[in-house]
């Protein structure tokens, strides 16, 4: 019979092994208004821990460049360097993104979290929405890009459904809930929604859930219920990303 004292060490371990599995899923986040190189360069050196990497660093496009010198730095080759266009509102023309998007993949970003002009999507203009999308993905080339629906924003689960078949179709890597910049952000609701329309389109697209995932107990949640709905196997770096900031200081490995 397994003693108490076995159990806790037990218990200890698996925690010990989530901890580790979950910030091998982060998207390490830092968009603050007033961020700034120290920042940023604070923020990439948290990317590395016991040798474990996180899967990306996302930064404001300015940060770019000092992103990738300081992976560099601290020997990580294995995080990504992520930025934003159209961001936080989704409300600039299409061919400013266009631009933003040129400039960021020419500074060196490994990936686009693109946010959706979700507007449309609340006006009934789901054409218009995924030609938006489908513009920025023909820049991306091999860039991974990632649509920010900003779900929070949407009012209703077929609002979330239509945001995301949006995304699905117009061709995006991965759809993600939020850009933490709403009152609303992710939420489980919301994630059961996009990972049953991205489940059910049988394409391969991947999932983030961001903004207000701050301990190992919340990450969990999401990464099961995403098992739940896609399999065992299906959370892993290239299908599965949580965006977060304070979450990656809460693991302890």
């Amino acid at each position: 019979m397994i003693n108490e004292q076995e159990q806790k060490a037990e218990a200890n371990a698996a925690s010990v092994a989530d901890a580790a599995k979950v910030f091998q899923l982060v998207d390490l986040t830092r968009l603050e208004e007033h961020d700034d190189e120290s920042n940023v360069i604070a923020l990439v050196r948290k990317s590395k821990k016991n040798g474990i990497c996180c899967a990306g660093v996302c930064v404001y496009p300015e940060f770019i460049k000092t992103a990738k010198n300081t992976l560099k730095e601290i020997d990580n080759s294995v995080s990504t360097v992520v930025t934003v266009v159209n961001f936080p509102d989704g409300k600039q023309a299409l061919t400013e993104v266009i631009q933003q998007t040129k400039t960021a993949i020419a500074d060196g970003a490994d990936e686009i979290d693109l946010v959706l002009p979700y507007h449309l999507i609340q006006e009934n203009k789901q054409a218009e929405a995924q030609t938006f999308v489908e513009a920025i993905k023909a820049e991306c080339g091999n860039v991974l890009l990632k649509v920010i629906i900003e779900s929070g924003e949407l009012a209703t689960a077929q609002l979330i459904d239509e945001a995301s078949s949006v995304c699905v179709q117009a061709g995006a890597d991965f759809v993600k809930t939020s850009t933490g910049k709403v009152p609303v952000n992710a939420t489980l609701e919301a994630a059961n929604v996009i990972l049953t329309q991205i489940q059910q389109s049988e394409k391969t697209v991947g999932f983030k859930a961001a903004g207000g995932v701050r301990d190992l107990e919340g990450a969990i949640e999401y990464i099961a219920l995403a098992e739940s709905i896609m399999g065992a196997g299906w959370v892993k770096p290239s299908t599965f990303r949580i965006g977060a900031s304070g979450l990656v200081d809460q693991l302890v490995f």
